[in-house]
């Protein structure tokens, strides 16, 4: 179909045959009525809805009722359940299905007659989602970033729905459920999400899981970011190849691209701040440089970014670089477009936001949360789930929930504000710069076992290690 480039008033979209192709939608049908194998064939590709003309919309639906029976789709089963649901009169009778078949020399191409016919419903779709669009810019609406995201959404909704329907048999979804069950059974060590190279961790999590809310929370100083950015984010993409994008609202890009530096080639980021390094430093970083920068890793510094910018910028990214994980670092410090009435609520949107962005991207997110000072007045200051700053819908929406505490970290600054001898202070505050012992508290898990993993870690590096690992790198 040519394209109409005149510009002006006149053939508003409504006054226009909207895009289709009668002759692939009849090729298609005919397939489909001729051979079994093009029934599936052409099922997997094309929905109900991308069929133009409502005679074949029926017809399609009778093929599909068809076909979940089990019964063969062909001319005799789908007249018989036209005749059932009385509709073989109104797609023109038997006559109309034998001319389908008859217009078709062969079955062979019902893949290119499908990608057809569902091309022009694109199309189609394209243009509905247009006039959507159209309406709330006329609207004059006073939150210019929501009518953004939704007219962003509706046109990624299209992007990638296009061969999905509302509703899943089962059968397929227990078939692949039970492959992974079959290859974790035959390799104990299988990890179904994405690696953490948290040995324990992994074991207890499967991994981050696509479509989950993680969310990491601690006190300062007991490693959020770097437990998310330096393992989770460099482990993936390094050693994994899974791009991951990084929302850093505290952290600037140089300041992220050391900590992953230093991480990766496990030198002192410190020193290396100080001009310090040694020459066994360089050589180390050297060999980092050979893998960081082909790494997919993707930042985004932006300050309080609002999450509706967020969300779009994570869509655009799935889009461009098939993103396997998203870190948030920190959750308190996004902020919602529209008012809110209180921090609870703007907290609460925006972990909901987060969660949907999971949901709708099919990836793991992980968000950096802050704890409540009542962690500090306790003497046990192992967090619990009520120490979520400002919103109990962290905790409802998320589908795990970590928190981080360092034991030796507490203990070595008791010993330093404890000690009235300078020496002996000074000894307690180069001791917190040493390795020790850290708990990773799963206090939530919404689709396995709660507990501790027990890790090292390593300030220098600004990195956590399994228990195992030479403390040194």
């Amino acid at each position: 179909m040519a394209v109409d480039r005149k510009r002006g008033n006149e053939g508003a979209p409504s006054d226009r045959l909207p895009p289709q192709d009668l002759d692939a939608e009849q090729a298609c049908l005919g397939s489909m009525l001729m051979e079994a194998g093009a029934t599936s064939r052409a099922m997997s590709a094309v929905h109900e809805d991308d069929f133009y003309r409502d005679a074949h919309k029926l017809i399609f639906r009778a093929m599909l009722e068809v076909h979940n029976r089990n019964e063969p789709v062909d001319l005799v089963t789908v007249a018989a359940e036209l005749r059932r649901l009385g509709k073989l009169d109104a797609v023109g009778g038997g006559e109309y299905l034998t001319a389908l078949i008859n217009e078709v020399p062969t079955a062979a191409h019902v893949d290119r007659y499908a990608n057809i016919v569902c091309e022009r419903s694109v199309l189609r779709q394209l243009i509905s989602a247009g006039s959507e669009i159209q309406g709330m810019a006329y609207a004059n609406p006073s939150d210019i970033g929501e009518v953004l995201d939704l007219s962003e959404q509706r046109i990624f909704e299209i992007a990638q729905n296009r061969t999905t329907s509302d509703f899943t048999h089962i059968g397929p979804a227990v078939l692949e459920t039970f492959e992974k069950l079959d290859q974790k059974f035959n390799d104990p060590g299988y990890i179904s999400g994405i690696p953490t190279g948290l040995t324990d961790l992994d074991e207890q999590t499967s991994g981050l899981q696509p479509g989950d809310l993680v969310i990491v929370a601690g006190r300062p100083s007991m490693g959020k970011t770097s437990l998310a950015v330096a393992n989770f984010a460099l482990h993936a993409a390094v050693q994994h190849n899974t791009p991951v994008g990084i929302f850093s609202l505290e952290m600037s890009k140089g300041q992220l691209a050391e900590m992953l530096l230093c991480a990766q080639a496990r030198v002192n980021s410190w020193g290396l701040r100080r001009g310090m390094a040694t020459q066994d430093d360089w050589n180390k970083i050297g060999n980092a440089l050979a893998f960081l920068p082909n790494a997919p890793i993707f930042m985004d510094d932006t300050p309080g970014i609002p999450i509706l910018e967020l969300r779009s910028k994570a869509r655009r990214l799935k889009a461009q670089e098939d993103v396997g994980l998203i870190i948030v670092d920190y959750l308190q410090l996004a902020s919602m477009s529209q008012y809110s009435e209180s921090r609870y609520q703007e907290v609460s949107g925006i972990t909901r936001a987060l969660k949907g962005i999971a949901r709708e991207l099919d990836v793991p997110v992980v968000a950096l949360s802050q704890l409540s000072r009542l962690v500090e007045r306790r003497e046990d200051k192992r967090p619990i789930l009520s120490d979520l700053a400002e919103s109990g819908a962290i905790e409802a929406e998320a589908d795990i929930v970590c928190f981080l505490y360092r034991p030796d970290y507490y203990k070595r600054r008791a010993e330093m504000e404890g000690s009235s001898d300078e020496e002996t202070a000074a000894e307690a505050r180069r001791r917190l710069d040493e390795p020790g012992e850290a708990e990773i508290i799963i206090a939530k898990h919404r689709n396995g076992p709660v507990g501790t993993v027990n890790v090292i870690f390593n300030p220098r590096f600004r990195i956590f290690d399994n228990l195992a690992f030479n403390r040194e790198g």
